[in-house]
């Protein structure tokens, strides 16, 4: 009830702030069950708590492994760099959830790329999967922001493509692929068609968002199969709708006929997962179907349909 309490004042950080980060930081820094003090690091970061910050410092050396984690969660989503000391140091920490946690945290409060990029890149090296994994990732996070990943990343990253981890070899080949280097498009069709077990959800699925993008004709097959199932309709994939906006990004007929048609449906969710599939397939034939659903919420999601337009509208720009 105490992690519950916490985890409601969240809310209320608005028009009483000082007593709502008072409360949770006491609940962080005094409750004597792991649950609340978890829940109260999670609360300091959903309010950007950074007049917290000593109290998560302290609790990023906590009795208990999850709520030192969530400290260090906390302290990369706050982003305040007077944190940059303790979060270097827990790099290399012996426990590899802290590391991992760490690394996540570690580039979001540093000033400066370089030191971000070198954490990095030194924990990809990292003897636990889980922790190369997530470098990888931030590697990704890194990239973004800077338009482009830098060279020594996306050399790491080719050399991760044979990484004994079958998780490191799929994050490798979605970095490199991302990043526009066509080396790991084998790894790719090998997610797609699932050769390689023990892939990362995300990156499986971002795998097959790429084969779409990228027109791999390698993998149309395990996209068919993944997006329309066997006969009868057993055999449905977990992430049949990204296959299937995959293959409509590559023109497939049924892909695009199926997510048109499905912008009519009779049910609210079904069109707004349309009208998310037909932006990212960058469905034109959409538009105006989509635009006849603007500013009503009763026919789909606002954020959706908006962010449908965008996509379509550059497009039709470039």
């Amino acid at each position: 009830m105490r992690a519950e309490a916490v985890s409601d004042l969240v809310p209320y950080a608005a028009t009483a702030r000082e007593q709502v980060v008072r409360a949770i930081e006491g609940a962080l820094r005094v409750d004597e069950h792991a649950a609340v003090r978890a829940a109260a690091a999670i609360a300091l970061a959903d309010t950007k708590a950074v007049e917290a910050l000593p109290a998560l410092l302290l609790a990023v050396e906590d009795v208990d492994p999850y709520v030192r984690q969530m400290a260090i969660t906390a302290l990369g989503e706050i982003g305040d760099m007077r944190a940059t000391g303790r979060l270097r140091r827990a790099l290399s920490d012996e426990r590899p959830e802290v590391r991992f946690q760490a690394v996540i945290a570690f580039p979001r409060v540093c000033a400066q790329q370089a030191d971000a990029i070198e954490a990095v890149m030194q924990a990809t090296h990292d003897d636990d999967p889980l922790v190369c994994h997530i470098a990888l990732r931030m590697f990704e996070e890194l990239g973004e922001s800077g338009g482009e990943l830098p060279p020594l990343g996306m050399e790491r990253a080719r050399a991760l493509l044979g990484h004994a981890s079958p998780l490191v070899r799929a994050a490798a080949a979605v970095v490199t692929a991302r990043f526009g280097d066509p080396v790991g498009h084998p790894v790719l069709a090998e997610i797609v068609g699932g050769k390689l077990h023990g892939v990362d959800h995300e990156d499986e699925a971002a795998a097959i968002e790429l084969c779409g993008e990228l027109g791999l004709a390698a993998s149309r097959s395990a996209l068919e199969r993944r997006a329309f199932g066997l006969k009868l309709g057993f055999g449905r994939d977990p992430l049949r709708w990204h296959a299937r906006v995959a293959l409509a990004r590559m023109g497939h007929e049924r892909a695009i006929r199926e997510i048109l048609s499905e912008l009519g449906a009779w049910d609210r969710h079904r069109r707004t997962l349309a009208v998310a599939a037909a932006g990212r397939a960058r469905l034109s034939a959409a538009r105006a179907a989509i635009a006849a659903m603007r500013g009503d919420e009763r026919k789909a999601d606002q954020g959706a349909v908006e962010e449908a337009l965008a996509v379509l509208a550059s497009e039709v720009d470039a």
